[in-house]
């Protein structure tokens, strides 16, 4: 199985908890703030390996949070 085959199932296996919560979820005003600086030092060729760490923890958790999300407005839709 792979990493993303994994996001799925467990994405699948969430959003059955309460699609209708699980399709409203926004990440935190902070979180996106702290993305955008990240993006951006990577832009400027200023990112220092620890962020280039946490920029891919960030994008992985958004990725989960979308496929979350995905399954969950397939699930409302019926």
């Amino acid at each position: 199985m792979s990493v993303t085959e994994a996001f799925g199932d467990v994405a699948s296996s969430l959003a059955q908890l309460a699609p209708d919560k699980i399709s409203m979820l926004q990440a935190p005003a902070s979180m996106s703030i702290r993305v955008e600086q990240l993006v951006n030092r990577k832009k400027d060729g200023l990112i220092t390996p620890e962020e280039t760490s946490e920029l891919e923890r960030f994008l992985a958790l958004d990725l989960f949070i979308s496929l979350t999300k995905a399954r969950a407005r397939v699930l409302l839709k019926g």
